[in-house]
């Protein structure tokens, strides 16, 4: 099954000829990057990564480690959500802002560099999940070939290790402002204590971390096993967070939550 959607994800990438990959260096990007050097060849292929305000600086030196692992170019590019109109009132459609923004910045590229088509790393299990940005790729034809080829998650993972990409078993990520309640402002100063506090906590060797934000309050979101980490360095991690701006510092007994924020929109939506 595996091997049929990868013979899938080619003949759409071959389809396409020459492709411009939106590249954050994320489980999922990385992999469509590596597809599509595989299946066109390194001259049909670049990488392109906005740098911004909502990226950390651990994750854009990741990007370049793998485009060059991988053998592709790869373009930075600067942008700032932060100057998107509405993207700062971090309303239910931030990221229909932020996925809006970025492929108006891909498309002068695709002309000067003289490719035919832009993709991004939206996949199937996207569908079920609220993702505004898919709207925006929609509406500016941009395509989604792991989405295309139906292929999840953990089949992406399976096939990274096949290609022995070191992303294979990477956590999940989502941009900064992801972590910040609906509703409330987004600002440099909330961005960067939020990058502050995960590097901090990934530097307790724990790996799936979310510093979730609300006002003064920091909602730290950890696996369950790592869950006795944050216990053991309760008082240093109290310490520091408090050091980075929060006053208040929890944990999430829940555990980490892919999209846990938007729970607070379904809410919404059934009042």
């Amino acid at each position: 099954m595996v091997e049929e959607k990868y013979g899938k994800l080619q003949a759409i990438l071959r389809d396409m000829e020459s492709v411009v990959v939106a590249f954050s260096g994320g489980v999922d990007s990385t992999f469509l990057l590596k597809a599509a050097v595989e299946t066109l060849g390194e001259k049909n292929v670049l990488g392109v990564t906005a740098d911004s305000e909502t990226y950390p600086s651990s994750e854009l030196e990741e990007a370049r480690r793998l485009a060059e692992q991988i053998g592709v170019r790869h373009l930075v590019i600067e942008t700032s959500e932060l100057a998107i109109p509405g993207y700062t009132e971090n309303n239910k459609n931030r990221c229909y802002f932020c996925k809006s923004s970025l492929f108006d910045h891909l498309v002068p590229v695709l002309g000067e560099q003289g490719f035919q088509n832009i993709v991004y790393g939206v996949i199937a299990d996207d569908i079920k999940e609220f993702r505004p940005g898919m709207r925006a790729a929609k509406e500016k034809g941009i395509r989604g070939p792991l989405q295309e080829a139906n292929l999840f998650k953990e089949e992406i993972r399976v096939l990274s290790r096949r290609f022995h990409l070191p992303t294979w078993d990477k956590p999940s990520f989502a941009c900064l402002s992801s972590r910040i309640a609906y509703g409330e402002t987004i600002t440099k100063e909330k961005l960067t204590k939020i990058e502050k506090s995960e590097a901090y906590l990934k530097s307790l060797s724990i790996r799936q971390v979310r510093v979730r934000t609300h006002g003064d309050t920091a909602r730290i979101e950890v696996e369950p096993v790592d869950m006795p980490l944050v216990l053991q360095y309760h008082t240093a991690i109290d310490k520091r967070l408090k050091q980075f701006g929060y006053k208040y510092v929890s944990l999430d007994l829940a555990g980490y939550t892919s999209g846990s924020m938007n729970k607070s929109l379904a809410k919404e939506e059934t009042l």
